[in-house]
């Protein structure tokens, strides 16, 4: 079992940034590829990042390249989303979820990952 926990959203303005994280509980972090999804209003979740657990892999989806960075520190069972050049339809809650994934592999699906928090809302005002 894996228990996610997202911070650090907010209200930020057009060009600002934020950086979300994700604590994980569970002594076996460093075997789950950890992925970042959104959901605005009326529209379905979508992928936003990745972080394999193996290789260092990371994946981005369109939208997101150049201005988001995921990164992930394995001792402190800690995920981060990394948000600059912020944009009014960045506006969604944001996900932390973890996918018990074979070694090195990224999926972008919502329904392949295991677990997944609470959410947390990011705002950016134009």
């Amino acid at each position: 079992q894996v228990q996610l926990v997202e911070s650090g959203g907010g209200l930020v303005q057009a060009g600002g940034s934020l950086r979300l994280s994700c604590a994980a509980s569970g002594r076996t972090f460093s075997m789950y590829t950890m992925g970042w999804f959104r959901q605005a209003p009326g529209k379905e979740r979508e992928f936003v990042a990745a972080f394999a657990w193996s290789g260092r892999r990371t994946y981005y989806a369109d939208s997101v390249k150049g201005r988001f960075t995921i990164s992930r520190n394995n001792a402190k069972n800690t995920v981060y989303l990394e948000m600059s050049s912020l944009k009014p339809e960045d506006t969604a809650v944001y996900y932390c979820a973890a996918d018990r994934a074979i070694a090195g592999v990224i999926v972008t699906t919502a329904p392949e990952y295991d677990y997944w928090g609470q959410g947390t809302q990011v705002t950016v005002s134009s």
